[in-house]
């Protein structure tokens, strides 16, 4: 065992899995042949305007669009025996009268939600969470409240966006409008159904375009943030802008203690649901492209590490075998800067982007390599559907940052070969094995964990753990760049770390 004995500080950028995935979907042939009259409207709201002392028009326009969605689905519950009936003593007094068999009870789950008209023949929009699972799903619509059984033409999961249908005609379609024109401060309105209540209208404000990175929420995230109140039934309900049209699926809350609204929520941009929709009733299902990268976000020390001129991009800390990536030679510590002609500003955008591609179509890279700029040509293929939990794994595995040491209180050791099946790390990689971090460490702050590779300090190969000590030792300068190797369920390669070098009081 090998333990640091040098005081080293960094920040573990937060590694977005960038690999895209084949979606979990469902087909019905109610998708076939049909394609449903959508209104977009692409002009922006007309932000000159002054507020009037009423948004009841807006209202007007766009709630007769919203529904209410009722699902069921039957729950299969195992009696386990009493462990009472296995004692002789028991059964001497009793009998055989109580049953001692395991038994299956089956029960109905019942929850709300909300949806969206987009076309006057039937096809709503909701949120995937809303119909998972459901066995049937009924839409309730207008004052009336007429009820219609509805099929589901298609889901979602990474995105939470599903589509339904339901035979009816001349229904009240709401218009959508252009998401990429959104802006921070632009008013909007959340109309859906929370706690059962039907047609509630809240207002706010964009709080924030593009977030992304939230742990525990969709694959794909790049979320429209508001203020409007979104409670607990308002999943797959509409956000609309001031002129009353679609902007985004509320998907999402940040809650309060009590479960409720806090004033941070979440709507999937109506350009990305638009996108998998017109997937979902075209095809019945959503392939998305591949590229074969295990890319990071770029923070301050890798900038400095990289000559970088700021911290946009996607940092490229590994690339796989047998990939597009490999065949178009990217290379690991590359920077993607542009994909198809599209500025990319973190490692959440390139996946998005990569993800609005089609499996073998062709794709513009435009990258930093050694300093220089160059743009290659790219054919994407398609991510194996085993793959979609690992990379799940990955997105949520975000770390924190310190300002002091983080790699104090890390123990190393070389790499036997028992430990290299156990691990299933391949043959070709050498370095120091991660055997423990204490958790009051600032090691442990930063996310470096046990079971760890580290492969290079400062661009210097790691062979063993003699290695990583020695080369620590060495290093100079106020930051430190470690390369290590990971392994997330079916998903492993390297990825990179700067650490700062100074030692830090006490």
């Amino acid at each position: 065992m090998k333990r640091f004995s040098r005081s080293l500080v960094g920040f573990l950028s937060a590694i977005t899995g960038a690999l895209v995935v084949v979606a979990v979907f469902h087909l019905t042939s109610w998708g076939k042949g049909a394609e449903p009259a959508i209104k977009v409207e692409t002009t922006p709201v007309n932000r000159d305007a002054r507020l009037g002392a009423s948004f009841a028009p807006i209202v007007k326009k766009a709630a007769p669009s919203v529904v209410n969605i009722y699902s069921t689905h039957i729950v299969h519950e195992r009696l386990m025996r009493n462990p009472l009936l296995n004692d002789p003593l028991f059964r001497q007094f009793f009998g055989d009268q109580f049953p001692n068999d395991d038994r299956e009870r089956t029960r109905r789950e019942r929850s709300l939600g909300s949806g969206v008209i987009i076309s006057p023949d039937g096809y709503i929009l909701t949120a995937n969470h809303v119909v998972d699972g459901a066995d049937k799903i009924k839409v309730s619509i207008g004052e009336n409240k007429k009820v219609y059984a509805a099929k589901v033409i298609g889901t979602d999961q990474p995105t939470d966006v599903a589509i339904l249908k339901i035979d009816a005609k001349d229904l009240p379609a709401i218009a959508l409008a252009d998401s990429d024109q959104l802006e921070v401060g632009d008013i909007v309105l959340a109309i859906g159904n929370p706690y059962g209540l039907r047609q509630t209208v809240t207002m706010g404000i964009v709080s924030a375009l593009g977030r992304s990175g939230l742990p525990g929420f969709n694959q794909y995230q790049n979320f429209i943030q508001t203020d409007a109140a979104i409670n607990p039934g308002n999943s797959g309900g509409a956000l609309v802008d001031a002129e009353g049209r679609l902007v985004g699926i509320n998907t999402a809350i940040i809650p309060n203690d009590n479960g409720g609204n806090q004033g941070i929520g979440f709507a999937v941009p109506v350009n990305l649901a638009r996108h998998i929709m017109e997937r979902l009733i075209n095809g019945g299902k959503v392939t998305r492209g591949y590229l074969g990268i295990l890319p990071q976000n770029i923070d301050a020390g890798l900038a400095k590490q990289f000559h970088l001129p700021d911290q946009n991009g996607a940092l490229v800390g590994d690339v796989l075998t047998n990939t597009p990536a490999e065949k178009a030679d990217i290379k690991p510590g590359d920077v993607i800067i542009a994909f198809n002609d599209k500025g990319i500003s973190d490692a959440n955008s390139l996946m998005l982007a990569v993800s609005e591609c089609s499996p073998g179509s062709s794709a513009t890279v435009k990258l930093l390599s050694n300093g220089r700029t160059k743009t290659i040509t790219v054919t994407l293929a398609e991510l194996p559907v085993k793959m979609l939990q690992s990379q799940n794994d990955r997105n949520n595995s975000d770390s924190g940052s310190s300002t002091a040491d983080a790699l104090d209180g890390v123990t190393v050791q070389d790499l036997n070969q028992g430990i290299r099946q156990q691990l299933k790390v391949p043959d070709d990689i050498r370095g120091a094995l991660v055997t423990d971090v204490d958790r009051d460490s600032n090691s442990a702050e930063s996310g470096l964990q046990r079971g760890d590779m580290i492969v290079e300090v400062n661009r210097q190969p790691v062979n063993n753990a003699d290695d990583a000590v020695k080369l620590c030792r060495q290093a100079k300068g106020d930051q430190i760049l470690l390369k290590f190797w990971r392994r997330t369920g079916d998903l492993a390669g390297t990825h990179y770390l700067s650490v700062d070098n100074t030692k830090q009081g006490k």
